[in-house]
Order: structure tokens, then sequence, then C-alpha cells
């Protein structure tokens, strides 16, 4: 099992770049683990070959090591890219996210790793009822997980009532969690600004996601000046 994560870890060793590593982690607080400075295009190339030629012998390896194999912030990425990248079947998946979305510890592994998951754009009614089980969740990194892949792949005509919905009775009070609702929302204003207009005018998010969410949409460049004057107004 260790010779797997020893040869991926040394290519990540041979990838690493230092000035990279402490730019990193002034973006990434908390206690996580220690950063090599490996690029996201990087790791994303590492993760694809690895996922078409030993992606589940290495997860499995990572899973097995007596103190977790997570030893670098790169190891974290690379578990939830290789899941986005390997060809496996929708049970499969979902055994390996629920695996893998405990141990997601900084939003940073969280929003990396659910930008591959591509997957989710096809039995989306499985996969949507499947974030469902973390909304709830206690751990605020497993809430921010269901966010993001919401906001990359569940707002859409079908499915951002439903969206919307979830985003304004969340009551996790984690703040990684608050700004994954904003975001969320800002992009659901960019693709249905008449719906969401009237969402701001009238809704029962908590002021702090309710600003930090207008200050997002007045922040983007495909929303008119008149719009961020009139959003502007409705900030408490």
């Amino acid at each position: 099992m260790g010779n797997i994560i020893n040869e991926i870890r040394k290519t990540l060793y041979d990838c690493a770049e230092e000035s990279y590593r402490d730019f990193n982690r002034s973006l990434i607080p908390g206690d996580i683990a220690p950063i090599l400075g490996v690029r996201i295009p990087k790791l994303r190339k590492i993760a694809k070959k690895a996922a078409k030629e030993n992606g589940r012998e290495y997860l499995g390896a990572l899973l097995k090591e007596e103190r977790g194999g997570h030893v670098f912030y790169e190891e974290l990425l690379l578990h939830g890219m290789i899941i986005g990248y390997l060809k496996c079947e929708r049970k499969e998946r979902e055994k390996l996210l629920n695996e893998f979305v405990p141990v997601i510890d900084n939003w940073s592994v969280c929003d990396s790793s659910c930008i591959t998951y591509k997957f989710m754009k096809t039995d989306m009614e499985e996969w949507f009822d499947y974030l469902l089980r973390y909304v709830n969740d206690e751990r605020e990194y497993a809430v921010r997980f269901a966010v993001v892949c919401m906001l990359n792949y569940f707002i859409t005509e079908t499915f951002v009532d439903r969206v919307v919905d979830i985003l304004e009775k969340l009551q996790h009070e984690g703040y990684y969690v608050k700004m994954a609702v904003a975001w969320a929302l800002s992009v659901c204003y960019v693709k249905f600004p008449k719906k969401m207009k009237l969402f701001f005018k009238n809704n029962e998010l908590d002021d702090f996601t309710c600003n930090k969410a207008i200050q997002k949409i007045r922040d983007s460049l495909q929303v008119s000046r008149e719009e961020k004057e009139m959003l502007k107004g409705l900030m408490r």
C-alpha cells in the first residue's frame, strides 16, 4: 500500500514550488496538512494519470494508512480530484464520496474537488438527492461540499427553485458555509435575474449572507450598472 503513496508523493515533491507554497498557505487559514506548493493544473494532470492507471489502489491506500494517508494538503486534493476523473458507476462513486467528504478540512480542497464532479450532470435527480444528505450536516465542509456542487451543476431551470429554497433555509453558522451560500445565490441571480430580484426583496437569509450575496452580484461583470444600484438599496 505504501509504495503507491510514496510513488505519487515523489511526483508531488518534484512538482513543488516553494514560492507557490507560501502564497497558497496565506490563502488557506486554519489547521491543515503541510502544503508542498504544487499548482492546481499540475495536480489535475497527476490526478488524471492516476485515475487511468491506479486510482482505486491509491485511494484505498490513503484510507487504509494507520493515521490517514493525507500527509500533505496536495494528497487530500488528489483524493478529491481522482474521484471525479475515475471511470465508474454511480454507486461506486457515491461510496468514494462517502469516504472523502468527512475528511475535507478546507475550502480549497472542497471547491477544487467539486469542480471535477461533472458526472453530476447525468442522473441529476439521483445526485441532487445525494447532496441533500449533507445540507443539514453539522460539519462545515460537508455542507459547503453540497452547496458548491449545487452551484456548479444544479442552477438550472429544473433545479433552481429547489436550490434557492435549500439555500434560504440553511442554518449552519460556519463562515465557509455562509460564503458558499452567498456565492451560489449570486450565480442564481446571474442566470435567473428576474426570479432572484424578487427573492432579494423578500427573503429569510441572515443579514451577513444576504449582504455577501448582493456584494458578489454587484462585483459581477454580467450585471448592469442599473441593477447594481438597485441591489445596493437592498443591502441591510
